[in-house]
């Protein structure tokens, strides 16, 4: 089997017509203490507008919607996961427009790793919030500390080999994946004109979504790095070994 690890989107979609979240009906369910310490911690800092604004980095602009968000969190409705995020990557995966044999794959295959509740399927209901990797929560560990040795520890117990790590360096330092598991960490890169390569960044996202959707609907068996660069070639998809261990590079033109 494969996993996906993806990353969220600080764009998300308002409203939802779920219910309000259930944390035990969230994949990964150890990792219940640490979501629902965050979730609290959100839900309280919302009660401090200026200071939220402060913690959370808000302009005046994100400030009213974001705080609303966060103070409703507990009690606000629900969409799945793979459907709540916008932004360059999820555009590009375009989720919505999948058939059903590919959303299912996505939602047994894929996870996207959020802040506030950590790693959750792609279509788990979640309510739209804002908390970003790097935010500093009152009365709370660091983020990274607090779910870095939860979500691995998950991941070892319920993520399938071959793990392929979409997710930003952020979102990899709150759960790295486990040693023990077949994994890749894909970059994106581009080959320049005077032979060197080059990561990117807006086209990181979309190749990244992209590269998700196509996974999707081809929905192949991989074990390994090299069954994942082989089965790329054959989808007309640019892939190869990258120069860090562990690492494979998809290379797509700027």
């Amino acid at each position: 089997m494969t996993t996906i690890l993806l990353p969220p989107s600080e764009t998300k979609r308002a409203g939802g017509s779920g219910e309000p979240l259930d944390v035990d009906g969230l994949a990964l369910g150890t990792l219940r203490s640490p979501r629902e310490a965050v979730a609290a911690s959100v839900v309280a800092l919302a009660a401090d507008p200026d200071r939220a604004a402060r913690v959370l980095k808000l302009s005046e602009r994100q400030r009213a919607a974001a705080v609303s968000d966060n103070a409703s969190l507990l009690h606000s409705p629900t969409m799945a996961a793979i459907d709540r995020y916008t932004g360059v990557l999820f555009d590009a995966l375009d989720a919505s427009t999948l058939d059903a044999p590919a959303r299912a794959w996505l939602g047994a295959r894929a996870f996207i790793h959020t802040a506030p509740f950590g790693p959750v399927r792609a279509l788990d209901p979640i309510p739209s919030y804002r908390l970003a990797a790097g935010a500093s929560l009152p009365d709370l560990p660091p983020l990274k500390r607090l779910w870095a040795p939860a979500v691995t520890e998950a991941l070892e117990r319920e993520a399938h080999p071959l793990v392929i790590d979409l997710r930003s360096q952020a979102y990899v330092a709150l759960g790295p994946v486990p040693e023990g598991l077949a994994s890749t960490y894909v970059r994106v890169v581009t080959d320049t004109a005077d032979g060197s390569t080059r990561a990117l960044n807006h086209f990181n996202k979309k190749a990244k979504g992209e590269f998700a959707r196509r996974i999707a609907v081809d929905r192949p068996e991989l074990a390994t790095a090299d069954d994942l660069i082989a089965w790329a070639a054959g989808a007309g998809i640019r892939m190869r070994p990258g120069a860090a261990r562990g690492e494979t590079e998809l290379v797509v033109a700027e």
